[in-house]
């Protein structure tokens, strides 16, 4: 049975029951036409009566029921999740980015601009009703300059993978030492870029990230970011504040105010309400990045806890007491609450295994793999050259030979060697101060192998579990679930 969770207001590291894994006999899966679109209707597992818009009961949720909207903006496609207070789903859906093109290149504004309101769309009609509060997360350091009148993009998004190394000396000369903003792809990177080709008059600029545009699209008022995504600019969550270094330079008007992630920013936009049936009071909460956004979905609470996420790559967060950044490692921490989300990632991942295995070979060797005995194989498997972290060598090569007559033998090889690569990670993090880890969750697709979990546990001597939600946009409906929790005071 569900219980109800409490939830102190300004905190958003939750405390839920286990949610109902996906596909029970309750799910109503429908597709739509052009195959773009994936939705499922959950009502939840007891009877319970609402008012249907012709009037009539329906299963599924109590008279006066609240819905807590999340949306996850990621880098192929978007996807939502719909939540109870406690934690139930109710509807979930994704959306690949329509593939618009302005003069040959990706139009990412006008792609992400579309499947926001297709998302909407998506939500079942018979649910929106009951939606009181949205949030929504965006990558990390995916960055608009938009006319802080308008909001109007003023030249393309610069995404979370490119870098502005232009911009990389002006920004080492102004921050502290291997400060997280000394990298090219960080988000003061790219306004600095922007600032120095830009000669028209820049006074009317703002800069906002993905997730702020978007959510700026829902409520109307520009300018508002959270301190996930600010960090890449320089923001300093620990004084909840600029920085003095980053005030002084001329470019600074630009920055947008910054408030903690789930806060209520304002109402839903009037025209969006009408246009989509949701209730005059909902409202539209401040976000996160995806990557905070599926720590939070894991719900990993306690300082140790960490979240492995297994997927093209190897990333790591460590919830900690202690703040770690080093920009040579590629570690940073954002802060959740009091405590600190530590992180970094490798190269190394399921990038490496595809480019030797088919999804077929990998499900028929791993079954054959024994995973409590050690291997005597020593590899470093990376994709292509250059490894970030907990090594960082940009032109350390892949280390993948000898490779034995035996494909279970070389598999087991090249699991166990991406396991030590972890355990060295969680090392470092360590020896760079954080708190020890206790237990890891894992996320993405190598939760699924259940023969390298063994694996993992063996050498990182912890228990390890595949994360019960995965999904990012269901930590985005535990922000929004926050923003409704601390009332509409001053929206």
């Amino acid at each position: 049975m569900l219980s109800s969770i409490h939830c102190p207001t300004g905190s958003f590291l939750f405390l839920l029951p286990s949610s109902p894994k996906h596909g029970h006999r309750g799910s109503r899966e429908a597709h739509s036409r052009t195959g773009l679109c994936n939705v499922v209707s959950k009502p939840r597992p007891r009877a319970m009566i609402s008012a249907t818009q012709e009037g009539k009961p329906e299963v599924g949720l109590q008279v006066g029921e609240r819905l807590y909207l999340g949306m996850d903006f990621g880098t192929s496609g978007a996807r939502f999740a719909l939540i109870d207070k406690r934690g139930t789903i109710h509807a979930e859906g994704r959306r690949e980015y329509p593939p618009y093109k302005s003069k040959e290149t990706m139009d990412w504004i006008r792609s992400w601009k579309s499947t926001l309101f297709l998302l909407l769309e998506d939500i079942p009609l018979h649910l929106r009703e009951f939606v009181v509060s949205i949030s929504l997360d965006g990558t990390s350091a995916t960055t608009i300059i938009v006319d802080s009148t308008t909001g109007e993009p003023l030249c393309r998004p610069l995404l979370y993978n490119e870098s502005c190394s232009d911009a990389l000396p002006t920004v080492k000369s102004i921050a502290p030492a291997n400060h997280t903003v000394c990298s090219g792809s960080s988000t003061l990177c790219k306004l600095v870029s922007w600032w120095n080709m830009v000669d028209s008059d820049k006074k009317l600029a703002t800069l906002l990230h993905q997730a702020d545009w978007l959510l700026w699209l829902l409520h109307g008022n520009l300018g508002v970011t959270d301190y996930n995504n600010a960090l890449k600019v320089g923001y300093d969550p620990e004084l909840d504040s600029y920085p003095h270094w980053l005030l002084a330079q001329p470019y600074s008007q630009f920055l947008p105010s910054v408030k903690a992630p789930g806060t209520p920013i304002g109402f839903l936009k009037e025209d969006v309400k009408t246009k989509y049936g949701f209730p005059k009071d909902c409202v539209v909460c401040t976000g996160t990045t995806d990557s905070i956004a599926a720590f939070l979905a894991a719900q990993a609470t306690q300082p140790g806890k960490a979240v492995t996420s297994l997927g093209s790559t190897l990333a790591v967060k460590l919830l900690s007491t202690s703040r770690i950044d080093d920009a040579r490692y590629g570690v940073y921490s954002h802060r959740l609450d009091d405590k600190w989300l530590v992180g970094g990632a490798s190269n190394t991942g399921g990038a490496v295994l595809r480019q030797i295995f088919t999804d077929e070979q990998l499900e028929h060797l791993s079954e054959q793999i024994d995973p409590m005995k050690t291997s005597p194989l020593d590899y470093y498997p990376l994709p292509t050259v250059g490894e970030r972290f907990p090594v960082a060598d940009p032109n350390m090569a892949p280390r993948l030979h000898p490779r034995p007559k035996s494909d279970v033998a070389y598999l087991h090889g090249i699991f166990e060697s991406i396991a030590r690569i972890e355990a060295n990670a969680y090392g470092l993090l360590k020896d760079l101060g954080a708190t020890q880890v206790e237990e890891v969750f894992t996320a993405g697709g190598g939760a699924k192998n259940a023969k390298w979990i063994k694996i993992r546990e063996r050498v990182l001597g912890l228990p390890v579990s595949p994360a019960i939600q995965t999904q990012a946009a269901y930590g985005a409906a535990l922000l929004a679930l926050k923003g409704a929790q601390q009332g509409v005071q001053g929206v």
